[in-house]
Parts: structure tokens; sequence; C-alpha cells
């Protein structure tokens, strides 16, 4: 994201160190506020239901209308085990068929109901949320790979929402570069090679 080359159309990019990565979502405060000040997901918070993550700060921003939306309003990063990271990546399966990754429509019917997770890419955001022509990242998490994802994955919960208003402000302003200076850095994370329709960091 904070890149100057112009990365390929499907390329994960994310804030990651060696053994983590962040990722971000958006709750209602009532969930969202508990889960950063305790660092794990309330009991209401459900384990069964598909959660897509993001790796992406400013598609969270897309996303969540810079914590406008109802429901959205409580931006948390949630840093994650990478190793659970990775091994979500090596399950997943695209959300939509494409034929350069499946043989025809039934092998991607039968993947999709075999895999807890599910790959999703959109297209990038600036700063003023215009779709760039590269793609990011959402991964959809189900059954087992949600439960490991609010149970044993996450390292670290913070409330960004005040980050999140900060950024929005100073795009109000017109100071992008000041507004930029404030982005997660985002680098082009080293996924499986098994990561479906990814493009790998040279």
């Amino acid at each position: 994201m904070n890149d100057r080359q112009t990365p390929p159309a499907r390329q994960i990019r994310a804030a990651y160190t060696d053994t983590t990565v962040t990722v971000y979502q958006a709750y209602d405060p009532a969930l969202g506020v508990p889960a950063a000040r305790t660092g794990r997901f309330p009991a209401t918070w459900k384990r069964d239901r598909m959660t897509w993550i993001k790796p992406s700060f400013l598609w969270m921003m897309y996303r969540c209308g810079w914590a406008t939306k109802p429901g959205q309003e409580c931006v948390l990063a949630v840093e994650i085990d990478r190793a659970g990271f990775d091994r979500a990546l090596e399950r997943a399966c695209l959300s939509h068929y494409d034929p350069a990754e499946h043989t025809d429509r039934t092998a991607w019917k039968r993947a999709l109901r075999d895999s807890p997770v599910r790959i999703q890419w959109d297209p990038e955001r600036d700063l003023h949320l215009r779709p760039l022509p590269h793609r990011s990242l959402q991964l959809g998490l189900s059954g087992e790979a949600s439960r490991s994802y609010a149970d044993d994955w996450i390292i670290s919960i913070t409330d960004v929402t005040e980050l999140t208003h900060r950024v929005h402000a100073l795009v109000r302003d017109g100071d992008l570069p000041a507004a930029r200076a404030l982005l997660p850095h985002e680098l082009p994370y080293p996924a499986p090679e098994s990561t479906p329709a990814a493009s790998h960091p040279a």
C-alpha cells in the first residue's frame, strides 16, 4: 500500500513481523471496545459465523466508511499468529469461480464446500477510497477457522478508531502527505505458494 512501485494485480500487502500479521475489522462499539480492552472477542462474538478479515487498512476504511457506517464505528487492528494465517491461506478457496484455478465449476463448488476459508480479491483503495487497478485480500473464515481465529490466533487487539478519524480528517483537509504518513506500513506479504490466485513478492 505504501510502496511507490505498482503492485501486481493480486498481492497480499500487510503489516507483519516474523511471527504475526495485522488484520482489520470494524464492529459496533459495544463489541469492539471490550474486545480491545481484554484482547479477546467477547462471548457475544459469533464464532460459528463467517467473519472477514482484511490486511489492508485503506480497504477497511472503504468498507466501514472511515468508521461512520452503523455497526462499524469501532475499528480494530487484530494482530494474529502468522502460522495460523498461513494455514488459512493454504486451505482457502476463491469465493468466485476462476477457470485459471479450477478445472471446472464442479471442482470449484466442491472445493468451496470443503474449505472453511474463502478468499476474495477486491480493488484496493486510495486515500479518497477510490478503487485502484490492483486488488486487496479479504479472507473469510468460517467454522473451525473462525473459532481458531478468535480463540487461538489472536496476539493482541487494538482500537484504532482514533487513528481512523485522524487520517480521515487530514484527507478532508487535503493534507494527503500527512494522512499517508499515519498509515500502517504495509509490505508485500510472502504468502504460501498455494494461495489461490495470489501474486508473490519477487
